[in-house]
């Protein structure tokens, strides 16, 4: 391995996929169909869901409970916690959340699973040099999805929503899901010989409060939110880096002999 890096743990959602817009779509439907009704039923004014600066405030790269408990607590909104198996669209945290699961994968069968492809190489050449890629996202459908894309088998180990319930798992921008991960990995792999990639500004924090050697942002979006967040470097797309660079970056780091 030399200095390079021991492990790379990527996010789904918006980093090997493009289904953060998909995600965005299902929250932006389900609290504007929520606040249409509640501002009907109080005779207030109708404040919508702002699909780009609501979403990345509030819920992304969160669970969807953790979602949607942080954007009705933005609107000053409280509403009981209510229970996971509760019914979809019932007016409980978990309702709404659930809600927001079904309306998400609705959309998935109508469009598909779009993948970055050149996300999807970084990752390849990265095994392909002997360092364990996995996969850490707070989506309870990231098997699923990555079955549907195809690309189920291009990490070593998945810490998805479902092990994070199993585990009892802090959700971002605790940095729970990607130490599980690590771990899940190899037991004996430390976090500061370790990388994450991530989309979400829960999701750097994770990585830099993990104490992980290199938090690679991805933010298409081209602002510096990530930078400012925790990451220690950001690219706009996956063209403009390699396992070489990711390599490069971690020699830099090794202390002198």
């Amino acid at each position: 391995m030399g200095d390079g890096p021991d492990a790379v743990i990527f996010d789904l959602d918006g980093v090997i996929t493009f289904t953060a817009r998909v995600h965005a779509a299902a929250w932006k439907e389900l609290f504007d169909d929520y606040l249409q009704a509640q501002a009907a039923r109080i005779g207030a004014p109708f404040r919508p869901f702002d699909a780009a600066a609501d979403y990345y405030a509030y819920v992304d790269g969160k669970p969807r409970y953790d979602g949607v408990q942080s954007f009705l607590k933005s609107r000053a909104i409280d509403i009981p916690p209510g229970r996971p198996s509760d019914s979809p669209g019932d007016e409980t945290v978990c309702g709404l959340g659930n809600r927001k699961d079904d309306l998400f994968n609705r959309k998935i069968d109508e469009t598909g699973v779009d993948i970055d492809a050149e996300a999807v190489r970084l990752a390849q050449e990265l095994r392909n040099r002997g360092v364990r890629v996995g996969l850490a996202s707070s989506s309870r459908n990231a098997v699923p999805i990555l079955q549907k894309a195809g690309i189920l088998n291009l990490f070593h180990a998945i810490v998805d929503g479902l092990v994070s319930e199993r585990l009892h798992l802090h959700g971002k921008p605790e940095p729970d899901i990607f130490l599980e991960c690590l771990a899940e990995l190899d037991r004996s792999l430390n976090p500061q010989r370790a990388a994450v990639v991530e989309d979400a500004i829960s999701g750097v924090e994770a990585g830099q409060i993990g104490g992980f050697g290199l938090v690679l942002g991805v933010d298409r979006n081209h602002t510096r939110a990530l930078e400012q967040h925790g990451a220690n470097w950001v690219i706009n797309d996956f063209s403009e880096i390699s396992a070489d660079r990711v390599s490069a970056f971690f020699t830099a780091r090794a202390p002198a002999a």
